[in-house]
């Protein structure tokens, strides 16, 4: 497994990558209407955009298994883990762990307490098995249809 910084040119895989993880990885915990409400194909073209702004301003990393982007993460300066996702065949192979850490390692070497993130109800044991703590249940509202998750925090001092 290759991580490596991410570049312009890994968006359309990414966006992909990330449709077809919450519409199957995500399926146990949420309904088909939650699916496509924070996942819709119609508006992928839209987050492309979106997605490449914020995540070249973002620490963001990827991993690239055999030329296939297998999985992403990136965090704010401030230390908010903003999106996490794995390759739907390409679950349980340690990729999430090992995004995670290093963007944990950078929050540290930043000098930042603590780290963030907004955890879905399928990633929160992932979470919560590296030592973040829900500070809180939330149900934001994506296009009218209220999507469970959770605020967790983990301290790195």
């Amino acid at each position: 497994m290759e991580i490596r910084g991410f570049q312009d040119s890994d968006i359309e895989e990414i966006i992909t990558l990330f449709y077809d993880a919450v519409h199957t990885v995500n399926s146990r915990d949420y309904t088909r209407e939650q699916l496509d409400a924070w996942a819709p194909a119609e508006d992928m073209e839209r987050r492309a955009a979106a997605w490449l702004e914020s995540m070249a301003a973002n620490f963001t990393l990827v991993a690239v298994i055999e030329g296939t982007l297998t999985g992403f993460a990136d965090m704010t300066e401030h230390g908010h883990l903003e999106r996490l996702f794995v390759h739907k065949d390409y679950q349980g192979r340690g990729i999430a762990s090992v995004l995670v850490g290093m963007l944990e390692a950078e929050a540290g070497r930043l000098g930042l307490p603590t780290i963030d993130t907004d955890a879905s109800v399928t990633a929160r044991p992932f979470f919560e098995r590296r030592g973040y703590v829900v500070v809180k249940e939330q149900a934001p509202v994506r296009n009218g249809i209220a999507l469970r998750n959770y605020k967790m925090i983990k301290s790195l001092s």
